[in-house]
């Protein structure tokens, strides 16, 4: 141990531990939960790590120093944060008590897993670490990592033992993220493996929850995340555009955006 980590109190280890486990970063509500302190003694321990150089500060969260592609994600989470919690917070008010959920990697769905510590006695299937962290033997809830291949920068894990696992559910949800919504191809996935598991996933739920900020609307990604009519409901913080709109409701998608006020549901008002 060096002089730099001798001088780091033990709740910073610990600390510097939880977020190993959580992949190299986190929100710090999630930290929080995990280690049983307030968001406040989080602040203050990650502002010592932080000048010891063990860790970088983004808003709302903290990530290792030394995990090289840390920032890919940590940078996610920081980009919209506000606009990621309203739909978090909108999202929870379509899963009830008892249910059971698919949730996938990704940075808005590590928002709607802070929000799902309200639920009580789910059954969750995951390929995020993050999700797990927020979630595992709280509440009632259990909670399932897919094996396959981990990803760092992702956060999570993909491929074909990550698959065996998912199709082995059936879920009342399928919560997602996606990387594009647009009029003419659905939603949109970068990742071609993220992209399969979702289709995975979606084929085994009642319904598939989309969960996006509207940044995503109206642009372009590589990868189908699966038939847009199988997906039941997107939530977001702002309207889509009316061409959008039009699509959306030709799908029969239900749209959902946040009141940022309220934290409830408001369901936008498509033409007929």
């Amino acid at each position: 141990m060096n002089d730099a980590t001798d001088k780091i109190p033990h709740r910073g280890r610990e600390l510097l531990e939880v977020l190993a486990r959580l992949g190299g970063s986190a929100r710090n509500a999630q930290i929080a939960q995990v280690m049983g302190v307030s968001e406040e003694t989080v602040r203050r321990l990650v502002k010592g790590l932080a000048e010891a150089g063990k860790v970088q500060r983004v808003h709302g969260g903290t990530y290792l120093s030394v995990e090289q592609d840390a920032p890919m994600y940590s940078g996610a989470l920081e980009q919209n944060a506000a606009e990621k919690s309203q739909v978090a917070r909108t999202a929870l008010s379509l899963i009830d008590d008892g249910m059971t959920l698919f949730v996938n990697v990704g940075s808005t769905t590590t928002y709607v897993a802070e929000q799902l510590r309200e639920r009580a006695n789910l059954t969750v299937v995951t390929n995020s670490i993050s999700v797990v962290g927020a979630l595992a033997e709280h509440n009632g809830t259990r909670v399932f990592l897919t094996g396959g291949e981990v990803m760092r920068a992702e956060r999570g894990c993909f491929g074909r033992r990550a698959e065996l696992l998912v199709r082995q559910f059936a879920y009342d949800a399928a919560i997602f993220g996606c990387d594009a919504v647009c009029a003419d191809m659905g939603v949109l996935i970068a990742n071609p493996a993220e992209a399969e598991l979702t289709r995975t996933a979606v084929e085994h739920a009642q319904n598939g929850i989309v969960v996006t900020d509207s940044g995503k609307f109206n642009r372009r990604a590589a990868c189908v995340a699966c038939d847009p009519e199988q997906i039941s409901d997107l939530v977001t913080e702002a309207a889509p555009d009316a061409a959008l709109q039009d699509a959306l409701q030709g799908w029969g998608i239900r749209t959902h955006v946040a009141d940022p006020a309220a934290a409830a549901i408001k369901d936008v008002d498509l033409p007929s």
